[in-house]
Formats: structure tokens, C-alpha cells, sequence
């Protein structure tokens, strides 16, 4: 799997990685019981501080998708994926409304926010 960071993106670079991760679970490219790499591994692979990837550990360990086990490392955990889809789902959902949101404060119409979205696709 390979991460890939946008040092001035939108989100911060833990939530980076975190949702790369996930995207890879659900997608398949990571599987149950596999081995991720140490913190300090993917740190030095994908350029960022050892807190940066700790943190993102953490918050997939605090979701129930990767699990410590001590002095072997980072394993990702058996998972329910249709939730973690779903959960996906909801996020995008939440988002999409508050650019459709800002989108009408910005003067735009229905129609003019349609043709946006289809020109991204």
C-alpha cells in the first residue's frame, strides 16, 4: 500500500493517512491479520514525524480497524466492512451538504451547483 501525502491539502496529515487507510481496507488492498508497517517505518516511507503516524495509529486503533500487539507491531483487525462503508457514506454525505451549503451562499442555483459537480466527474 503507498500513502500518499499533500503537505498543504485540506486535511491535516494524520487524517491522511488515517482515511488512506481506511479507503485500503475497504477496497481490500489491506486484509485481516495483516501486518502494517512499525510508525517509525511508515514515517521515514512517506516523510513525516514518527507523532504524525502515531497519532494516525491511534485514531485506527481507537476505530476498531488496526490493533497493537506488543513487541510485533500493527495488524489490521477482522472488520465488518459493509459499516465501515457506510460510515464512509455519511461522512461524504455531510460533506457534500456543507458545500452545497456554502455553494447557496455564494449565490449559486440548483442548476449551476448540478453543472459544477458534473464538470468535476
Amino acid at each position: 500500500m503507498q500513502i500518499i501525502i499533500e503537505p498543504h491539502g485540506t486535511y491535516a496529515i494524520y487524517e491522511q493517512i488515517v482515511n488512506q487507510m481506511k479507503n485500503a481496507i475497504v477496497s481490500g488492498e489491506l486484509t485481516a491479520n495483516e501486518a502494517l508497517p512499525s510508525i517509525r517505518g511508515l514515517a521515514a516511507e512517506i516523510g513525516v514525524s514518527v507523532i504524525t503516524t502515531k497519532r494516525a495509529y491511534e485514531e485506527l486503533e481507537k476505530e476498531g480497524l488496526i490493533r497493537s500487539v506488543a513487541n510485533k507491531g500493527f495488524y489490521v483487525c477482522e472488520y465488518n466492512t459493509d459499516y465501515l462503508h457506510e460510515k464512509q457514506l455519511m461522512q461524504l454525505e455531510k460533506r457534500f451538504t456543507e458545500v452545497i451549503e456554502l455553494a447557496k451562499q455564494a449565490g449559486l442555483s440548483d442548476d449551476e451547483i448540478r453543472a459544477m459537480v458534473g464538470g468535476l466527474l
